[in-house]
């Protein structure tokens, strides 16, 4: 008798096919429009070559007062994403310590055998950024600062690069 053996599957890249199914209308808004404190995350996701990547998907999730709060938008034709949400507080670490206010952000591109995680941290958080467990493992202030949103008028942006010069810092989870 002869026995088959199975082969594993090959890898695939994450989308752009989740864009049939995984977008809704309410989820680029973590919190209903005219909540006290929302302010709009804006920003732009590009590739290797600096060219807007207009099927990627993005997730934000941060834990407040009011429980979690999950939003997921597609990016426009541009490499845009918008997302509201209200900024979040510090919360504990792991260590005892504070980690500073952030949004987790998972990004769903072509060409990407998996999703690619980072953090969104804030401009004006200054302090808590410095004492930040996750922002005083990178070294260098450059790369750094592709974690740190910078203010807006109407919130904050908060652009990602996928690879090449001004890669945004992504973490192996």
């Amino acid at each position: 008798m002869m026995t088959e053996r199975s082969l594993p599957t090959p890898s695939q890249t994450v989308g752009p096919f989740f864009a049939i199914g995984l977008p809704w209308a309410d989820g680029p808004y973590a919190v209903p429009v005219g909540t006290p404190g929302a302010v709009w995350l804006r920003g732009r996701v590009t590739d290797g070559a600096a060219e807007p990547v207009p099927d990627a998907m993005v997730e934000t999730w941060q834990a407040d007062g009011e429980g979690r709060r999950f939003a997921r938008c597609a990016t426009e034709p541009d490499g845009t994403y918008a997302i509201l949400f209200v900024k979040p507080n510090p919360v504990p670490g792991p260590d005892g310590g504070t980690q500073a206010p952030h949004l987790a952000m998972s990004v769903f591109a072509r060409g990407l055998l998996d999703r690619v995680v980072t953090r969104v941290y804030f401009v004006d958080e200054a302090v808590a950024n410095a004492s930040d467990p996750i922002l005083a493992l990178i070294a260098e202030p450059n790369r750094r600062d592709t974690l740190v949103a910078v203010n807006a008028d109407d919130g904050y942006r908060f652009d990602i690069r996928l690879q090449g010069q001004g890669e945004t810092v992504f973490l192996a989870i």
